[in-house]
């Protein structure tokens, strides 16, 4: 028999009530706290540079989706949670995302084709033409039309972080990390990496404070600093354009401690402070301060820590002799030295804060890349080609971008001013509220029982009150 179809459904009672519910709401969305990612992307313009980094070969006669409109289309989903391509198949019905793009026609009414009608932005098979766009192709190619530059992308993410700081920093920390990023697929350029037990990428991450300035898809079969010196250069020298006496420091762990970096930033007037990796010759200097940081913990019960600062050369990889600090420490599991390498003076910084203070917070640049990864879906590397990969990890970056720009400049004086990305998403833009379209207004209804009332108003008074200098974004175009 055929089954009809319900218009209403019946839930437990509550109580003498009867509880029905009906899709007879309107225009619904969960996601209208991204208003404020809208009012970001007015203060500082990151999606439409964005877009100046692809060139759009399709017939502007024949579109309707614009460059831009995709590029907006696609950052503003990551933000919002929407992960996948398919995600936006239903996506394209949503007026609030609409609002968000710019869509002059939120409600897709005026479409030319019928079957478009009601369907105000793009499906996936349009927007996959921003990853899947080879390089070669141009306007005789029949599907992808929209090629990505990669160059101007990396100068892009420069651009960006120097254009929030209308005020010169005291001085740049530049902190490096690679990292795996699993594969599950027949992706190219994969290949097994024993320290991680699977098959993978190893991106190269640089990051300034919480802003990434470099994030670079890399096969697994390589050194861990393998091709940083390229983009520190281009970094380096984009950052002293700016700001030509700028102090800056390279700052990673043991798997960047490399002789030709070293030697680069002693010839450059770059500053560097890289771990170091154990070995015999080390330990055997530390020995003496092991031995007083056991006697230290066995007094106590504490973990102890005992500093030597020494002058070290390796017998054959290093071109002269430098700084080494060792920490040598005691904790309950047993013994565990370690040492970092630096030019910073001994004057400016003596042992126990540079390795405490300059070095060991570089572990918060590794939250950040897990933030970007799990929260923003920098892993989602499931297409074929390694190209293709990549800029899916520059949309994911540029996803990031926005909403840390949100964190700093909105959020700033709330209960969130140091919530992660995926907290901001759940608290603030999943925020459910009726969409009505007049031919004056777009009214959105927001819940009167939202819990985050108050923070979301004082976000949307710092972005209102914002007022950011346009600068330093001239490269991209």
């Amino acid at each position: 028999m055929t089954k009809c179809i319900p218009t209403t459904f019946d839930f437990q009672d509550l109580g003498s009530r009867q509880v029905v519910a009906a899709f007879d709401g309107g225009k619904v969305s969960s996601d209208a706290g991204g208003l404020l990612l809208r009012e970001v992307e007015d203060k500082f313009t990151f999606l439409e540079q964005f877009a100046r980094c692809f060139t759009d070969y399709r017939d502007a006669e024949l579109i309707e989706h614009t460059l831009v409109d995709l590029v907006k289309q696609r950052v503003f989903g990551l933000c919002l949670g929407y992960e996948d391509l398919n995600d936006h198949d239903q996506l394209r019905f949503d007026p609030l995302l609409a609002v968000l793009v710019g869509k002059t026609d939120p409600t897709g009414e005026e479409r030319l084709r019928g079957r478009d009608q009601g369907k105000p932005l793009a499906g996936k098979s349009t927007l996959n033409r921003l990853e899947l766009t080879a390089v070669g192709d141009d306007e005789d190619s029949r599907y992808k039309k929209i090629v990505a530059h990669m160059s101007k992308i990396e100068s892009y993410l420069v651009d960006v972080f120097v254009q929030q700081h209308p005020v010169a920093p005291k001085r740049i920390v530049l902190d490096l990390d690679a990292t795996d990023d699993p594969m599950h697929g027949h992706q190219l350029g994969k290949f097994f990496h024993g320290y991680y037990d699977c098959d993978c990428y190893l991106p190269l991450y640089i990051f300034c404070g919480d802003h990434p300035l470099c994030a670079t898809l890399r096969p697994s079969d390589i050194d861990a600093s393998a091709g940083s010196l390229v983009h520190i250069q281009r970094i380096v020298a984009a950052i002293r354009k700016k700001w030509p006496k700028m102090p800056v420091v390279l700052r990673g762990d043991s798997g960047f401690c490399r002789e030709y970096l070293m030697r680069w930033c002693e010839a450059n007037d770059v500053d560097f402070l890289f771990g170091l990796a154990k070995n015999k010759r080390l330990l055997k200097a530390l020995g003496g301060e092991m031995h007083q940081a056991q006697q230290l913990f066995e007094q106590t019960k504490q973990a102890s820590r005992v500093f030597k600062d020494f002058e070290y050369r390796t017998h054959k990889t290093w071109s002269r002799t430098r700084r080494v600090v060792g920490k040598a420490e005691h904790l309950k599991k047993g013994a565990n030295p370690r040492f970092v390498v630096t030019s910073l003076s001994c004057i400016a910084f003596d042992a126990k804060t540079l390795y405490e203070q300059e070095y060991c917070i570089r572990g918060e640049m590794e939250n950040r890349i897990k933030e970007q990864q799990l929260m923003m879906f920098a892993d989602r590397t499931s297409c074929e080609t390694l190209r293709a990969n990549q800029v899916r990890l520059y949309m994911s970056t540029v996803a990031y971008i926005v909403m840390r720009a949100l964190r700093e400049f909105g959020l700033q004086g709330t209960e969130m001013a140091q919530a992660q990305c995926h907290t901001i998403r759940v608290k603030l833009l999943k925020l459910g509220a009726v969409i009505r379209v007049t031919v004056r207004r777009v009214m959105v209804s927001f819940s009167e029982a939202f819990a985050f009332r108050e923070v979301f108003m004082k976000v949307w008074q710092n972005l209102r009150d914002l007022v950011m200098p346009l600068q330093g974004a001239a490269s991209t175009g």
